[in-house]
C-alpha cells in the first residue's frame, strides 16, 4: 500500500514538474525532479525532465550526467536520446545532435517532434536535401502538416483566403493544434488583423505555455495595438521561458520604450548587453532611447559600437544619419559607400544605408549625389509597401459626403464635453513636432506623441457587414448617445500617456482624416493644422525614411496626389467647421515665433507663458525624426529646402501645379514663373 502511495505521489510530482517546465519555472522544475530522484534514483522519466530544466538553466554538465545515467540504465530509452539531441543543440554541437535524434528515431520511428527537430538540425548543418526529405516523410504520416505547408505556400502567392480556409479546416479536425493556430495568427498579422491574431495567439499559449515562438508573435501584435501593459507581461513571460537569453530582455526594453519609460528601457538594454555584449539590436535600442532623451553622446556611442560589432547591420548608420547634431567621419562615409549593393546586407538594410548616405551628402551640400542615394532608397522601399492612391481619393470622397453640414449640425454637442485633447495634424515633416514642443512646454499641457487612439476609436463603431457599411458611413446609422460614449473611450485610452494636467497633445499627423469624427465625439477638442510650403512638406516626407506607415511617401507622384487630397479634405473641414481648426504655417512660426505662439495658445484657451518661447530648453522625451531640431532655437535653414532639388522634382511639381501656381512669385518653382 505504501508503494502504491509512493507511485501516486510520483505522478503528482511529475505533473507538477511538467507544469513548472511549461510556465518557464525551470529552477522549480529541477527542484521537484531532484527531490524525487533522491528517493527514486533510477527513474528515467524524471532524469529526462530534470535534464530539460537544466538545459534551460545552462547547466549543461549536470544535464549530461543525468542523461548518461538514464541511457546507461535504459539503453533503449528513446526519450533519453531525444533529450541528448536537445542538449547538443543548445551547446551548438550540431553533428552530435543529429546522431542523437537519429538514434531516438531508430528506437521509436514515430516520434514526430524528434523528426521535426532532426529536420531543423539538418538544415542548420547545410543538409538541405535531407531536411526536405524528412519533412516530406512527416507530411506523409501527418496530413495536417502537409495541409499547413500547402497553406504557407499559398500565403507566399498572396492567396490569403485559401490559406485561411486550410487553417480553419485543420483546426476543425484538431482544435488544439497550436502550430495551425500560430500560423493562422501569423496570416492575420500579415493582413494587419492584429486583434484577431491576438485572440488566436492567446489560445496557443494557453494550450502550450512553453511555446516561445507563439509568445514572441503575441508580443508583436500587442505592440502593434499599443497594448503596453500586456506586451510587458508577455515579455516577462518570455524571460521566464528563456532566462539566459538577451532577446526577451530586449523585447521588454522595447515595450517600456514604446510606453514612454525610456530610462527603464535603457536599464534593460544594459542588462541584455551584460548577457550578450555583442547584441546589436540591444545596442541600437539603447541608442534610440538615449536619443529620445537627448543623451546624444550615449546614443552615438551605442550606434558606433553596433557598427564596430557588425558592420553589415545597417540600422545604426541610418540612426546616426538622423541625428541632426551628428557628422560622419570620412572613413565611415567610405565604408557606407562600399557597402551599397553588398549582398551580405538584406534589402531593408540597403534601404537604410542609401537613406543615410542621402542625408550625409545633403549635409555636404552635394545635392545631386544626395538625390541619387535618396531615389535608390525610395525605389527599394516602395516595392516593400502597399499604397493605392485611388483608395485615398475614395476615402476623402466618402468623408465629404458623410460629414455633410446637415449631419454635423444634427449631431452637434452630442459628444463628450471634455476639452483636454489638442490634436496637431498635417502631413509629416511639416512642423508638427515643433508645435507639439511649444505646447508641451506650457504648464497646463502634457506632451504625449503620435497616438493611434483616434483611428482605433473609429473601429469601435458597429460594422454593418451584411449591408457593406463601415466607417465612416456607419456613423449615420448609430444612436446619438454613441458619440458621447466614443469620446469618453478616447479620453480613457489616452489617459495612460498623461499626468494630471488639464490638457494634452496628440500629434498623429494622419488624424487630419478624422477631424469630422473628432468633432462629433469631442466637440470641445482643439485642432491645429501644421502647414508648410507644399514642396518642402512633400520633399521632406520623401527625404525621411519612416520606420513604419506613411506608405505614400516613397514615390513623388503619389506624394503629390496625397498632398492634394490632404488639402482638399482640410479645406472642407474649414468650410463646415470654421472654428475647429487653426492653420499654422511653419514659415510664419520661423519668421515671427512669439506672435504665432500667442495665436496658438489663444486658440487652445491657454494663457501666454514664456516657457513656450523657450521650448528648446524642455527636457521631455521626443520620439520623432525632429527630436534634435526641437531642442534648438528656431532656425530658418530648412525653409525652401526643395530649391536645392528642384531639377529632380519635375513630377512632383507637375502634380502640385494647381496649388503652386497660386503662390507668390518667390515661392513658386522656376518652371512656373518663380524667382529665387
Amino acid at each position: 500500500m505504501s508503494q502504491q502511495m509512493d507511485q501516486q505521489q510520483q505522478q503528482v510530482m511529475y505533473k507538477r514538474a511538467q507544469t513548472f517546465l511549461k510556465t518557464g519555472e525551470y529552477k522549480a522544475a529541477e527542484d521537484v525532479c531532484d527531490s524525487v530522484l533522491k528517493s527514486f534514483p533510477q527513474d528515467a522519466n524524471f532524469m529526462c525532465m530534470s535534464a530539460h530544466a537544466l538545459i534551460r538553466l545552462n547547466r549543461y554538465d549536470e544535464a549530461q550526467r543525468r542523461l548518461e545515467l538514464a541511457i546507461k540504465l535504459f539503453p533503449e530509452f528513446d526519450s533519453g536520446y531525444d533529450a541528448c539531441g536537445d542538449l547538443f543543440l543548445a551547446q551548438g554541437k550540431l553533428d552530435d545532435a543529429v546522431k542523437a535524434y537519429q538514434h531516438a528515431l531508430k528506437i521509436n520511428p514515430k516520434r514526430q517532434q524528434t523528426q521535426m527537430k532532426l529536420s531543423q538540425a539538418f538544415s542548420q548543418i547545410g543538409e538541405k536535401e535531407k531536411a526536405e526529405d524528412l519533412k516530406d516523410k512527416i507530411f506523409e504520416n501527418d496530413q495536417s502538416f502537409k495541409e499547413m505547408d500547402k497553406a504557407v505556400q499559398l500565403e507566399k502567392e498572396e492567396k490569403f483566403d485559401e490559406a485561411e480556409n486550410i487553417y480553419r479546416a485543420v483546426l476543425l479536425s484538431d482544435p488544439d493544434n497550436v502550430t495551425a493556430i500560430r500560423l493562422w495568427a501569423a496570416l492575420g498579422t500579415k493582413q494587419r488583423f492584429f486583434a484577431e491574431a491576438e485572440v488566436l495567439l492567446n489560445r496557443a499559449v494557453e494550450l502550450a505555455p512553453d511555446y516561445s515562438h507563439a509568445w514572441h508573435d503575441l508580443f508583436k501584435v500587442q505592440q502593434e495595438q499599443d497594448k503596453y501593459e500586456e506586451s510587458i507581461e508577455t515579455a516577462n513571460m518570455l524571460i521566464k521561458l528563456e532566462p539566459t537569453s538577451p532577446r526577451p530582455i530586449t523585447l521588454l526594453a522595447a515595450a517600456y520604450a514604446a510606453s514612454g519609460d525610456h530610462q527603464k528601457a535603457i536599464d534593460l538594454y544594459d542588462q541584455a548587453l551584460e548577457l550578450a555584449p555583442n547584441h546589436v539590436s540591444a545596442m541600437c535600442g539603447k541608442g534610440n532611447s538615449c536619443r529620445t532623451f537627448g543623451s546624444y553622446d550615449d546614443a552615438i556611442a551605442a550606434f558606433r559600437k553596433s557598427i564596430e560589432t557588425n558592420p553589415f547591420h545597417a540600422e545604426p548608420y541610418w540612426s546616426l544619419a538622423n541625428l541632426k547634431v551628428f557628422k560622419f567621419e570620412q572613413k565611415e562615409v567610405d565604408d557606407m559607400v562600399a557597402l551599397v549593393g553588398d549582398e551580405r546586407i538584406p534589402e531593408e538594410g540597403q534601404v537604410q544605408l542609401n537613406n543615410a548616405l542621402s542625408h550625409e551628402f545633403h549635409n555636404r551640400k552635394e545635392y545631386d549625389r544626395a538625390f541619387e542615394y535618396l531615389d535608390r532608397c525610395n525605389n527599394l522601399r516602395r516595392i516593400q509597401e502597399y499604397y493605392d492612391p485611388v483608395e485615398t481619393e475614395e476615402l476623402v470622397n466618402t468623408l465629404i459626403s458623410t460629414f455633410s453640414p446637415e449631419f454635423i449640425s444634427e449631431n452637434a454637442d452630442k459628444g463628450d464635453p471634455d476639452g483636454a485633447p489638442i490634436l496637431i495634424v498635417g502631413l509629416p515633416r511639416s512642423g508638427s513636432t515643433l508645435l507639439e514642443q511649444i505646447l508641451s512646454s506650457h504648464s497646463k499641457v502634457d506632451g504625449t506623441f503620435e497616438l493611434r487612439d483616434l483611428s482605433k476609436t473609429t473601429r469601435l463603431l458597429p460594422e454593418f457587414r451584411a449591408k457593406g457599411i463601415m466607417y465612416p458611413n456607419n456613423l449615420t446609422l448609430i444612436e446619438q448617445s454613441k458619440f458621447k460614449e466614443l469620446g469618453a473611450e478616447y479620453i480613457k485610452k489616452t489617459q495612460r500617456h498623461r499626468s494630471d494636467l488639464p490638457y494634452f497633445t496628440d500629434k498623429n499627423p494622419n488624424n487630419f482624416m478624422h477631424i469630422g469624427f473628432l468633432h462629433l465625439i469631442l466637440p470641445n477638442a482643439k485642432v491645429i493644422n501644421a502647414r508648410r510650403h507644399p514642396l518642402d512638406s512633400c520633399f521632406g516626407s520623401y527625404k525621411q525614411l519612416f520606420a513604419s506607415g506613411q506608405s505614400f511617401t516613397y514615390d513623388l507622384i503619389e506624394l503629390g496626389e496625397y498632398y492634394l487630397q490632404y488639402q482638399r479634405v482640410m479645406d472642407y473641414w474649414q468650410e463646415v467647421m470654421p472654428d475647429k481648426v487653426l492653420d499654422v504655417q511653419y514659415e510664419d512660426v520661423v519668421a515671427d515665433t512669439e506672435t504665432q505662439i500667442r495665436r496658438i495658445l489663444d486658440h487652445c484657451g491657454l494663457n501666454f507663458e514664456e516657457s513656450c518661447v523657450n521650448f528648446h530648453q524642455s527636457d521631455r522625451a521626443v520620439k520623432t525624426a525632429s527630436s534634435e531640431q526641437v531642442r534648438q532655437p528656431i532656425y530658418a535653414s530648412s525653409v525652401h529646402t526643395w530649391r536645392h532639388y528642384e531639377e529632380h522634382l519635375g513630377d512632383l511639381i507637375e502634380v502640385l501645379e494647381p496649388l503652386l501656381i497660386n503662390l507668390p512669385e518667390k515661392d513658386r518653382p522656376l518652371s512656373l514663373g518663380g524667382k529665387v
